[in-house]
């Protein structure tokens, strides 16, 4: 039985796989003289659409079997986090006029009357289909590609999740440099959660792009049979457009987060907020970023942050919304973990005489899109009674697999053995932990 259970999840799987690399394809044939950013907007506006017009026609043929005398009864939509999709925004309307010269116009009325008929998603959809640079009969192929996407059962919304994913990361390894903006690796990103572990709490990220934290910490707690209503999302992003794709993102994925938009150092949405967990990836090194008009900001406890460089203001950004039983995992430069300049190495030397440095793992190179440069993944606690004085070093940098000529990344086995490492140190998984020469090494303060 559970060999037949097995062939049947690879046969979904190899399934799901030829229908993205599909629409990829399709997708691609888009791009023409739409920039690279439009036509990601285009593809995955479409892709949203696709799922909330399905999530409604489900909930719609439901009540209509039921003999509901009313189907169309817009309370028992939003009752269940449905969204309300208008007559002329439903998939099968933008289906039939597909090869229409005026279906852009007609795509960019629907997210028009779901935005009035759905408050959260003000502002959230793309809206520009109509324009001239877009090639309507490829717009119209694409559609129906879509269009195949099976979602006959009400267990099926999790494809057009996966597909979403799928593309974030094939668009941002399009972009390369301006892809990491908005998106971190999934290897990455599995590690981090796979090392703080976020069962149950409020879980943060201060630059949480299209908010694939959040997406990997609700697979961890599915996993884990754990409720995905036992942790509480909470996120901010600087890029208005990437911020829009992260709503759309986690709406697929029924995460009800609350997500602001704005410049996190400068403009704290979260300001009272005090986070189990912190999972992040900040951009590396920013020079530009406003210190000196923040030398006096209370979030500096262990010093002001150089005016050149924002890697200490992040740190003591996360440091400062920590729980009093929270832990951090976060993405750096190298560099931060031995630069001396504008007192960088005295933050780092009190933040570790306070006893919060709780694991560093150097990672591999060519992990990122969007940094050629060595990078580190700091993991920073409050609940050290038991690991006080001590902080666990990981070398990675020789894991990892090359995916292309560009780009490595961590394999399943990799990410348990790190994990798994840090696990048996902190004495969570009952094995016990030992220093591997080459691997990894217990240190003390001193």
């Amino acid at each position: 039985m559970n060999l037949t259970r097995k062939r049947l999840k690879f046969k979904q799987m190899a399934t799901e796989i030829k229908l993205e690399q599909k629409l990829w394809e399709t997708a691609d044939t888009l791009r023409g003289n739409v920039s690279s950013s439009d036509y990601k907007e285009v593809v995955l506006g479409l892709i949203f659409l696709k799922y909330i017009s399905d999530s409604f026609e489900l909930k719609y043929n439901d009540l209509k079997k039921s003999g509901h005398e009313d189907p169309e009864d817009k309370d028992e939509y939003t009752a269940e986090n449905i969204y309300w999709v208008p007559k002329e925004a439903r998939w099968p309307f933008i289906r039939d006029f597909a090869k229409q010269p005026s279906i852009g116009t007609i795509i960019d009325n629907a997210m028009e009357e779901i935005e009035k008929d759905n408050p959260d998603l003000k502002g959230v959809l793309f809206k520009n289909f109509a324009r001239e640079s877009l090639d309507k009969r490829r717009l119209g192929e694409l559609i129906d590609i879509i269009s195949t996407i099976d979602m006959s059962g009400s267990d099926k919304g999790d494809v057009l999740g996966q597909v979403y994913e799928y593309f974030l990361g094939k668009f941002a390894h399009a972009e390369g440099q301006r892809g990491g903006e908005f998106y971190t690796p999934k290897s990455i990103v599995k590690l981090l959660v796979e090392m703080i572990q976020p069962f149950s709490g409020r879980v943060y990220d201060p630059c949480c792009g299209s908010g694939g934290m959040f997406i990997q910490s609700e697979k961890f707690v599915l996993d884990h049979q754990g409720r995905i209503d036992s942790i509480h999302v909470y996120g901010q992003e600087l890029n208005t457009t990437t911020m829009r794709l992260a709503k759309m993102n986690l709406a697929m994925h029924h995460i009800d987060a609350k997500l602001e938009n704005g410049d996190t150092l400068h403009n704290d949405r979260h300001q009272d907020l005090k986070a189990d967990f912190i999972l992040a990836n900040p951009p590396f090194n920013v020079s530009d970023w406003g210190g000196e008009q923040l030398r006096n900001d209370l979030r500096w406890k262990y010093g002001i942050p150089a005016k050149g460089n924002a890697n200490f203001a992040w740190i003591q950004h996360f440091i400062h919304h920590l729980s009093p039983r929270g832990i951090a995992g976060f993405v750096l430069a190298n560099g931060s973990m031995a630069s001396q300049t504008s007192g960088e190495g005295e933050i780092r030397q009190k933040i570790i005489e306070a006893d919060l440095v709780d694991c560093i793992v150097s990672l591999p190179d060519k992990l990122f899109f969007n940094a050629a440069i060595p990078a580190c993944l700091w993991f920073i606690s409050r609940d050290r009674i038991d690991r006080s004085g001590k902080t666990l070093f990981i070398d990675a940098r020789n894991m990892g697999t090359m995916i292309n000529r560009r780009n490595r990344e961590l394999t399943e086995e990799d990410v348990k053995k790190i994990a798994d490492t840090y696990h048996n140190w902190r004495g969570t998984n009952g094995n016990e932990y030992q220093d591997i020469p080459g691997f990894c090494k217990l240190a003390t303060t001193k």
